[in-house]
């Protein structure tokens, strides 16, 4: 009502209403984002652990390590710690 009265309250009214919808905007791109770079975190965490997995079967099998990384993303540092540590 009082917007009604008063032109000057109506447009700071409105403007108000554009600002506080462009942050709620901006909050919803924000939490987009965060749960795309998560989605892609737990993407690259699994394909790390299939790679784990692949390393340990391929050097219970006798591969060498040149092969391991071959058909892994591991580097050797990787596949040594993975051996050392089982």
């Amino acid at each position: 009502m009082i917007a009604e009265r008063n032109p000057q309250v109506g447009k700071a009214i409105v403007t108000f209403r554009e600002l506080s919808a462009d942050e709620r905007v901006r909050d919803l791109q924000d939490r987009r984002q965060r749960a795309e770079w998560d989605r892609a975190a737990r993407e690259r965490w699994a394909i790390k652990q299939r790679d784990f997995e692949i390393a340990r079967n391929m050097m219970e099998d006798g591969e060498p390590v040149d092969k391991i990384t071959r058909y892994t993303d591991l580097t050797h540092e990787e596949i040594e710690n993975l051996r050392t540590n089982q």
